[in-house]
């Protein structure tokens, strides 16, 4: 069983930044891909940001050239870089770890996930 437990949420105006901390209870041997997912009421959780085993990223289109994932594998930890905000970003934003057939973790058909408890992340107009 693998822990994810985010940090660094909180509110910011838009254009802002933020950056969010995953710290995972193991980091290695549970599946190969990390990732951020967000999630507003009423809405399905989406992939936002992911990075696999070897380093490589990969973002949705409407976060490219603002958010930036990157990891200590030594922390087992996950970051997300938020910069340039906007107010549509306002959501529960989760941390997330599961597996994904030769690391395309870009392709978002994970399977046996492991979820954080979220945090909350709000961006004003």
């Amino acid at each position: 069983q693998v822990q994810l437990v985010e940090s660094g949420g909180g509110s910011v105006q838009s254009g802002g930044s933020l950056r969010l901390s995953c710290t995972a209870s193991e980091y290695k041997y549970s599946g190969n891909c990390m990732g951020w997912f967000r999630q507003a009421p009423g809405k399905e959780r989406e992939g936002v940001a992911t990075i696999n085993q070897d380093g490589t990223p990969a973002y949705i289109d409407s976060v490219k050239g603002r958010f930036t994932i990157s990891q200590d594998n030594a922390k087992n930890k996950l970051y997300l870089q938020m910069d340039s905000m906007k107010p549509e970003e306002t959501d529960i934003y989760y941390c997330a770890k599961g597996f994904e057939y030769y690391g395309l973790c870009g392709r978002w058909t994970w399977t046996d996930n492991y979820w954080g408890q979220g945090t909350k992340v709000t961006v004003s107009s």
